[in-house]
C-alpha cells in the first residue's frame, strides 16, 4: 500500500530543521505532502503566502527528491477538512500519515472533531528538543483506538522562535535568508502592517 506522510507547518520561518524532518519523511514515504499552516495556537508573524513561499524555498534546497510536493490548497484551519481533502486528491487505498512535532501532541485533544481525525490517519511524531512525549498525551490514541508512531530521527535543536529571537542565519537556508531580506520580514513593523492587509 502507498504510503503518505501529510506535512503541514506554521513554520514562521522554516528551517534547517524542519528540512532536515522533509528529508527524513522522503526516505520513509511514497509521498511527502507539504503546506505551510495558520496555528490557532500560535502568534504568527508573517503572512501564510510568505510562509509558503519559504517553504517551497525550502523543499527547493533539498534538491535531492521527487516525492516531497508543496500543497497550499490543503491549508485549512481544522487537520479534519486537510485529510479529507487529501483522501479526495490521492485516494482512500492509501496510508496517511499526519506527522507532527512532540510540542504538538498536547493539544490534539482539543483539535476540532480530534476522534473522527485519529480514525481517519496514523500520526507520526516527530520528538523535538525540550518537549518530552508523555503517555498523558498518549492516551487519546488508545481511548479512540487510533495509531501512532514515532519518528527514529535527530532533528537539529533549531526552532523559528530561535531564528525570530537571534536572527540566527546559520538557521535557515540560504533561498529563504534572501526571500527575508528581499521582503524585509521579521521587522516588526513591517511585518504587522502585512498581517493586516491580508485580514482586510
Amino acid at each position: 500500500m502507498k504510503k503518505i506522510a501529510l506535512f503541514g507547518t506554521s513554520a514562521d520561518p522554516p528551517t534547517v530543521g524542519h528540512q532536515t524532518i522533509l528529508r527524513w519523511l522522503a526516505q520513509h514515504y511514497d509521498r511527502v505532502v507539504v503546506w505551510a499552516s495558520d496555528n490557532p495556537f500560535k502568534q504568527h508573524q508573517t503572512p501564510l503566502c510568505d510562509r509558503t513561499e519559504m517553504l517551497r524555498l525550502t523543499i527547493s534546497d533539498l534538491n535531492f527528491s521527487n516525492n516531497i510536493s508543496l500543497h497550499p490548497e490543503l491549508s485549512h484551519r481544522y487537520t479534519l477538512i486537510t485529510v479529507n481533502q487529501a483522501k479526495a486528491k490521492w485516494g482512500e487505498d492509501v496510508e496517511y500519515s499526519l506527522v507532527i512535532g512532540s510540542d504538538i501532541l498536547p493539544q490534539i485533544d482539543s483539535w476540532y472533531r480530534s476522534e473522527e481525525l485519529l480514525k481517519l490517519v496514523k500520526v507520526l511524531i516527530v520528538p523535538r528538543s525540550g518537549y518530552k512525549i508523555k503517555q498523558q498525551d498518549l492516551a487519546l490514541f488508545n481511548k479512540v483506538g487510533g495509531e501512532f508512531a514515532i519518528a527514529t530521527l535527530n532533528a537539529p535543536q533549531v526552532s523559528s522562535s530561535t531564528y525570530r529571537l537571534r536572527k540566527d542565519r546559520s538557521l535557515i537556508t540560504s533561498s529563504v535568508k534572501d526571500y527575508i531580506l528581499q521582503k524585509n520580514l521579521y521587522n516588526s513593523a513591517v511585518t504587522a502592517n502585512k498581517l493586516r492587509e491580508e485580514k482586510v
